[in-house]
């Protein structure tokens, strides 16, 4: 694979996208910081095919990335490979307003193909490669010109193995007939919805020991306050205020901007200065909430204790069947999924649709409604089905 010099100027990118808009795929990762800002700094951008791979320098003076954008985000034409893609999407959707598709993310890839629930690259690349990825550049300073050779060859590598990777991983699920297992997943990352912060739903990610529809409303004001505080100065969240600090003032609402220099978590200046001016108007301002904005309560399964107990079977009967068919349980479904299953629901259940309901779903409702059960037999642990008219427990011989 031919290894480009570093791109810093407009015509070699617009070059560079030229060539790779005529590729079945490009591989993409992005070095960014984030400790001291809201939005991540993007510092580095690495693209590759299966005949070339460069790096490119967002931080460039003058610079034009839209020949890169228009390549990720609208020629669909082009699978774009990630792994992890999380961050680095979010980072596109803020740049561009979309996310880069179609996509493919070796980490969900994995998942299907029992690699665990959430594989790093380097574990990844060491089992599908055999090539163990050097760490020394993994926390240094991307934002810091001039890049030295070291950095720019750890950050290129991260593309040019996974050009080699993906293929290999593509024809597995081919082989085990799993690429349709990923298409939910993969629709998920690309929704652009989830990476925009909207301040108005902040507050539902506020802990906050009370349920009371005023505090729950100041809650809310103050999480929607905070977030555009955040937003416009470009800092974390949390340098703002603190979760546990705006939870405190929801449930013990000052009465005044002076008692804001006795608030534990603030300075003694936000008795005086703006910004604490600003949070006593989102403080005014709040209303509690209605009922329909109520959070709901936390699901428990029916029946109590003895309901408890059906959500641990289920989670036993996803355990042994996800190291059947060697895929991550994950995959297949989630903890807050099985409780809904336990307390007798049936609707828009996700793991009662498509691959999930044959692989998983059928026995868990099986189990749900007394159609399956767990046995003892010659000391190992099987599946059992049942007969209720005649209470009779018929042993298939899945030994578990």
């Amino acid at each position: 694979m031919k290894i480009l010099p570093l791109i810093s100027d407009s015509e070699s990118l617009a070059s560079l996208c030229k060539r790779l808009a005529s590729s079945p795929f490009v591989t993409v990762d992005t070095e960014f910081m984030r400790e001291n800002t809201y939005y991540s700094e993007l510092c580095l951008i690495q693209i590759a095919n299966d005949e070339e791979a460069v790096a490119i320098d967002p931080m460039a003076e003058g610079i034009d990335l839209s020949p890169l954008l228009e390549l990720l985000t609208d020629n669909h034409d082009v699978l774009k490979v990630f792994h992890a893609a999380g961050q680095d999407i979010e980072i596109f959707v803020n740049m561009a307003g979309k996310t880069p598709s179609p996509i493919f993310d070796t980490q969900i890839a994995a998942m299907a193909l029992g690699q665990g629930e959430q594989i790093g690259y380097s574990n990844l690349v060491d089992l599908w490669l055999n090539i163990q990825i050097d760490k020394g550049a993994r926390f240094t300073d991307w934002s810091r010109r001039p890049l030295d050779k070291r950095q720019i060859d750890y950050a290129i590598a991260d593309v040019t193995h996974l050009s080699k990777l993906f293929p290999m991983m593509l024809e597995k699920l081919k082989e085990t007939g799993r690429g349709n297992w990923l298409n939910d997943e993969m629709e998920k990352i690309a929704n652009a919805n989830q990476y925009i912060n909207d301040p108005d739903e902040m507050w539902r990610r506020v802990k906050v020991r009370s349920r009371a529809p005023d505090v729950l409303g100041r809650v809310k004001a103050l999480a929607a306050w905070r977030e555009r505080e955040a937003q416009h100065k470009n800092i974390p969240r949390g340098r703002v205020v603190k979760d546990e600090t705006l939870a405190d003032i929801a449930i013990h609402p000052p009465k005044k901007q002076a008692d804001l220099g006795r608030v534990r978590g603030l300075s003694s200046s936000w008795k005086n200065n703006d910004i604490g001016e600003r949070l006593m108007k989102a403080i005014t301002k709040s209303k509690a909430l209605t009922k329909d904005e109520m959070p709901d309560k936390k699901r428990s399964p029916n029946g109590g204790r003895n309901g408890a107990l059906v959500t641990d079977l289920l989670k036993l009967l996803l355990k042994i069947r996800s190291r059947e068919i060697n895929v991550a349980s994950r995959l297949i479904t989630k903890a807050d999924e099985l409780e809904r299953l336990a307390c007798g629901e049936r609707d828009d259940l996700n793991v009662l649709k498509g691959w999930r309901y044959e692989q998983f779903g059928k026995d868990a409702l099986d189990l749900v409604e007394g159609r399956l059960a767990f046995a003892v037999v010659d000391g190992q642990l099987q599946m059992t089905r049942t007969n209720n008219n005649e209470n009779q427990i018929i042993t298939e011989g899945n030994n578990a």
